[in-house]
């Protein structure tokens, strides 16, 4: 009777060439890492960085600037979302009337200057020429809300009209034939089918909107970027701080992620779901 072989030895055998590779690799980047470390005197930087951090409460303001990005980038998020949907839908409206052939021209204005130019330009022409000429004086928090929303509703337009265009055109026809309005057609049937096609490139957009917030210092706002500026500013220590911001963002934009997957997996099991009661 044949002896059944070992898992483990049989797999160190078929990938020995592939675990040796990778041994070298992370032995190479050890020695690499250390080099770095002791070229750079990476513990007294970072001593330095921890000093300003903890020591003398540097954390309070990347607080505040961690608070603010969630700000600008949430309540941005749904300003475009609500700007964009109303675009998306006058734009898929059929041109029968003036009144909404002058609509989608405007839209398509819109949607042209702010795609058109960079959101750093945007924000300083509306914070410091627009808002003034209008005698509005909005805090800077407030002004890069509004100028992020903005700017998030011209392009969250365009995917949303891709969404709505995606959904089966029986189904608006078939809320229209048992006595449903257009936009009461549009908002209780069509736009919540598009969102469940466009939720990944939505979740895109707010991962966006999270980097984006990078240049709010430009007005005197404070975010996550801002908040280790001023850190590195005041230890004249930048290598340490500008890493750190780095990791934040990516594990920021990792739980976003997540979160969007999250939700992509509990809409198809509802689907799933709703799939099976029908059948039975």
């Amino acid at each position: 009777m044949e002896k059944t072989s070992n898992p483990v030895s049989a797999f160190l055998k078929k990938h020995w060439m592939d675990i040796l590779v990778i041994l070298i690799v992370v032995f190479l980047l050890f020695l690499l890492g250390r080099s770095i470390f002791i070229r750079f005197n990476f513990a007294k930087k970072w001593d330095k960085f921890y000093n300003h951090f903890f020591t003398n409460e540097g954390y309070k303001r990347l607080l505040t600037g961690m608070q603010n990005t969630g700000l600008i980038a949430v309540i941005g998020f749904f300003i475009g979302l609500a700007i964009g949907t109303l675009i998306a839908t006058i734009k898929v409206i059929p041109p029968y009337h003036k009144l909404v052939r002058y609509a989608q021209k405007v839209c398509n204005v819109y949607v042209a200057f702010f795609r058109g130019t960079p959101i750093v330009v945007q924000l300083l022409v509306g914070y410091y020429i627009l808002l003034p000429i209008m005698g509005l004086s909005i805090p800077a928090l407030g002004s890069c809300i509004l100028i992020f929303g903005l700017n998030s509703g011209a392009y969250i337009s365009e995917i949303m009209r891709g969404g709505i265009q995606s959904v089966d055109p029986g189904q608006l026809e078939a809320a229209r034939a048992v006595g449903l309005s257009f936009p009461v057609s549009m908002v209780k049937v069509v736009i919540p089918q598009a969102v469940k096609n466009i939720l990944p490139t939505l979740g895109n957009e707010i991962i966006a909107l999270v980097k984006e917030t990078a240049i709010v210092g430009y007005v005197g706002a404070v975010d996550i970027t801002k908040a280790f500026q001023d850190l590195a500013a005041n230890s004249y220590e930048y290598m340490i701080p500008y890493i750190v911001m780095a990791l934040l963002y990516i594990v920021i934009v990792a739980a976003i992620a997540g979160l969007i997957r999250l939700m992509e997996k509990a809409m198809k099991k509802s689907e799933a779901g709703k799939g099976v009661k029908s059948h039975g």
